[in-house]
């Protein structure tokens, strides 16, 4: 599969364009046919009260994750946006980074759709979804092309 942004590319457009992303430390990590990770540092501004990463860092992971999932496959068409995101938290995520590992389902001329499981870095296999903290679906709307 041919990709249609890097992993630096897509990087050096959220620093130039996404300061939220700077500001919560999303880094794009990978892109792979299977899909994308990426990571939130771990600042102690993302903990709630009783110690966990809060719900609006996981989903802000969650959705990033995925825009980055659909620039992957369409390439730097910033317009593209979030419709739909829908979250569930599964487990308690311990203070340190988390990590997002998003697949597509759909890819449309119109729509994209994808989901995203979120693990703290520090589960024992981040590849089991049975130590994910959170799941995520996400429908992102593509804008014609001109």
């Amino acid at each position: 599969m041919d990709f249609k942004i890097t992993v630096d590319e897509f990087n050096q457009l959220c620093e130039e364009r996404l300061p939220f992303a700077k500001a919560m430390g999303l880094r794009l990590e990978d892109i792979t046919q299977s899909g994308v990770r990426m990571r939130a540092k771990y600042s102690d501004q993302f903990l709630r009260p009783g110690g966990t990463v809060s719900g609006p860092v996981l989903m802000a992971l969650g959705d990033a994750a995925m825009y980055a999932l659909v620039l992957s496959r369409i390439g730097p068409v910033e317009l593209a946006v979030t419709t739909n995101l829908s979250i569930n938290f599964l487990r308690k995520p311990q203070p340190g980074d988390v990590l997002a590992h998003a697949r597509m389902l759909k890819l449309g001329k119109r729509l994209a759709v994808g989901e995203v499981y979120l693990f703290s870095d520090n589960a024992k296999d981040l590849t089991d979804i049975e130590n994910a903290v959170a799941h995520v679906t996400a429908t992102y709307s593509i804008p014609p092309q001109t």
